[in-house]
């Protein structure tokens, strides 16, 4: 029995998640996935937390998607299909989550890996590394992959959901999946810290209402999402910190956000 396969800790406004399974290319067997689950709960209502990273344990593997092993042996004992174990088989707690969460992916991503990248905001990779979603291969489905639309040319998600192969993670760069690409793990660990530091320190409620102004536009087109983004821009407006702002600007000063 695996004791912690997911590790969440908090510094600065910034908590970090990460899957630790090397031993097993950070599959996600059924305690990591609701061990995610769980970590996305804390991050979405701890008003510390202003931006979250996702990692894992260097392995060569960001994630390699559902443990295929552990599946076998759920549907071999109990007859039933490992999805059924899974509080949130389809992370929607995390797709639904507030706060902005950047991908630091160490290493290649398939799968489930592919679903976890996707739900998160900005993405930093490793140079070297292949990315694909595998599930055609291996008879399972990819549902989730929707969202990568508005992240890929449709041409080239077809290909990916269609064949199944792995594609260099610099081809999908190049189409503007990632937003940088680092040349070791560190590295890419280091740039998704930096990132997340520049989200800590703007204005919280105007992170909150940016993020959800864009996906709401990517779940309800154009339209429904400029008036969802209204409704949500409008606590910005009337905050302290919409004040702090341009007074800060003025005195030459740096803001002291509120949240409020």
């Amino acid at each position: 029995m695996e004791s912690s396969p997911i590790e969440v800790s908090v510094e600065g406004g910034v908590a970090t998640v990460t899957i630790n399974r090397p031993e097993r290319k950070n599959a996600l067997s059924v305690a990591a996935a609701n061990g995610l689950v769980d970590a996305w709960e804390r991050i979405e209502v701890d008003d510390t937390v202003r931006v979250a990273i996702l990692t894992s344990a260097d392995c060569g593997v960001f994630s390699a998607g559902l443990d295929l092993k552990e599946a076998a042996e759920i549907a071999r004992i109990e007859g039933v299909d490992i999805l059924s174990k899974m509080r949130d088989p389809f992370h929607d707690t995390m797709r639904g989550c507030r706060k902005p969460i950047i991908a630091a992916m160490t290493g290649s991503l398939m799968a489930g890996g592919m679903m976890l990248a996707l739900n998160c905001d900005l993405r930093v990779g490793l140079k070297g590394t292949k990315i694909g979603i595998t599930e055609v291969k291996i008879g399972r489905g990819s549902p989730w992959a929707a969202p990568a639309l508005w992240m890929l040319p449709q041409p080239i998600l077809m290909e990916i959901v269609l064949t199944g192969d792995l594609m260099p993670i610099e081809r999908l760069h190049g189409y503007g999946f990632t937003n940088y690409l680092e040349d070791t793990p560190d590295l890419v660990r280091e740039r998704a810290r930096d990132l997340a530091w520049r989200i800590a320190g703007a204005a919280p409620l105007s992170v909150l209402a940016a993020k959800g102004s864009v996906r709401a536009t990517m779940d309800r087109g154009c339209a429904g999402g400029l008036e969802e983004g209204k409704r949500l821009h409008e606590v910005v407006y009337a905050s302290h910190d919409a004040i702090e702002g341009p007074r800060a600007f003025a005195e030459k000063r740096a803001p002291v956000w509120q949240g409020r």
